[in-house]
């Protein structure tokens, strides 16, 4: 029989509802820390940059994608996949873009904070090296290149609140049909103009306009890249690229690509020309490279200097390389034969 003494049997009984309430607390901690822990927990995500063709003759030059939302708290890694070098750069509000030989000034070596208020870039990267940047406040921020004016992306950073569009597998496959889209682009590989009987176009390619900034397509060859002329002719290149530079050098190449060598004079009409008068002979016709579009209500930018020409005196077979894009196969040469008699 139980009596009302049995409790003294069942001593737990009178801690059951402390247990209970115990317990309970422990269970909605539980589901609060649950609820909580998405906004605790930092997310990884991962980007390329830059793309290439199979003969490295065709460079996307884009972050891949070129847009990515993510929650404040989060890091993104993005990775350099092609051969042609490229920045990763945050730069604040109305910040003008300093040199690629400057940074912000400072690099970032392998990670970094970006929160808007200073300025954040890489070091020139090249292909397989990265840059890890967390976002710990909310906003959009731009991200450049400093080598190539024209390659540009934003950042998306949400609220934790906010729910993100997309995942990481949805980024890696946009990533790779933007690559392989970009670079496919066959119609930037054809020279539009003929400047000269002896012309060489140098370069080519295509700015495209994204949903967050522009990509480009960037053709690192030579139109014409062996040509063929007589002993005292000229032979006159072109830069058609719209973003990158190149050059035009035979011989030797000089420490500082920049500028031209001592021996280049100008035209009347603005382009660089040189002499050669020997296959061992150097002449270097420093960066060729268009100028910004003008802009309204900004001081108008000069005009950039896109055409070098070279007479050869004597006959030969010159060799030439672009010294920036010579790694990627744009190189070319002169064939001089002698002079034809009237």
């Amino acid at each position: 029989m139980i009596t009302n003494d049995s409790h003294q049997f069942f001593p737990q009984s009178k801690r059951k509802p402390r247990l209970f309430h115990g317990f309970g607390k422990l269970r909605l901690m539980f589901i609060a820390g649950l609820v909580l822990l998405p906004q605790l927990l930092s997310a990884q995500w991962n980007a390329t940059v830059g793309a290439q063709s199979h003969d490295l003759g065709r460079q996307g030059l884009a972050f891949l994608p070129n847009e990515i939302w993510i929650h404040a708290g989060d890091s993104i890694t993005w990775t350099v996949t092609a051969d042609e070098p490229h920045t990763v750069t945050f730069l604040t509000d109305g910040q003008i873009r300093p040199s690629f030989t400057v940074g912000c000034p400072g690099f970032s070596a392998g990670s970094a904070i970006f929160d808007g208020s200073t300025c954040v870039t890489s070091a020139v990267l090249f292909k397989g090296s990265q840059l890890t940047v967390a976002f710990p406040v909310a906003g959009n921020f731009k991200l450049v290149c400093l080598i190539h004016s024209d390659m540009t992306g934003i950042v998306h950073v949400l609220d934790p609140s906010q729910p993100l569009p997309h995942d990481q597998e949805f980024y890696d496959r946009l990533a790779q049909k933007e690559a392989t889209a970009l670079v496919a682009d066959d119609n930037a590989t054809k020279p539009k103009h003929r400047h000269s009987q002896n012309g060489v176009t140098v370069g080519g390619g295509e700015v495209i306009a994204a949903g967050a900034g522009s990509d480009t397509l960037s053709v690192m060859r030579f139109s014409d890249p062996d040509i063929t002329v007589h002993a005292g002719d000229t032979v006159e290149w072109t830069d058609e690229d719209s973003t990158t530079a190149h050059t035009v050098t035979f011989g030797a190449e000089p420490q500082n690509l920049l500028p031209p060598s001592p021996n280049v004079t100008v035209d009347p009409d603005g382009a660089r020309h040189g002499v050669l008068n020997s296959p061992s002979d150097s002449v270097h016709s420093g960066f060729l490279q268009a100028a910004p579009q003008d802009r309204v209500g900004l001081a108008q930018a000069p005009s950039g200097v896109t055409r070098f020409r070279v007479t050869f005196s004597k006959p030969g077979i010159y060799p030439y390389i672009c010294a920036l894009h010579d790694g990627l196969g744009m190189k070319g040469k002169v064939i001089v034969l002698p002079k034809t008699r009237d």
